[in-house]
């Protein structure tokens, strides 16, 4: 029902920190809000299993290791198996429990 799509949705923004932001349009928002709505969207769903495909690229260095921490803490927080794609190790180093790269054609463990 709308009703309880629409509560569970706001009550998901509130746990962003988006709440003020709730009736703006995505366009408006900043890199970093823009990228909270995004996890939130994907969360509101409930999946088993979540893929982040460079979700930090288009981010400035100090917000993308904000970003990192509190997806970590979130995705971790929700029990979700996530996928993370990057070609900053660091970035996954920071995010992931488990490392591997794909070296042709078959994944290798890095850690």
């Amino acid at each position: 029902p709308k009703a309880a799509a629409r509560a569970r949705a706001l009550a998901l923004l509130a746990r962003f920190g988006l709440s003020a932001q709730a009736l703006q349009k995505v366009w408006t928002l900043s890199g970093g809000e823009q990228q909270r709505v995004a996890l939130a969207r994907a969360l509101i769903t409930g999946p088993r299993v979540l893929l982040l495909d460079e979700p930090f690229s288009a981010l400035d260095a100090d917000l993308r290791t904000h970003l990192q921490t509190e997806f970590r803490e979130r995705i971790d927080a929700a029990g979700i198996a996530t996928l993370l794609v990057t070609h900053d190790e660091a970035e996954a180093r920071a995010m992931a429990q488990h490392g591997v790269r794909l070296v042709g054609g078959m994944l290798q463990t890095v850690w």
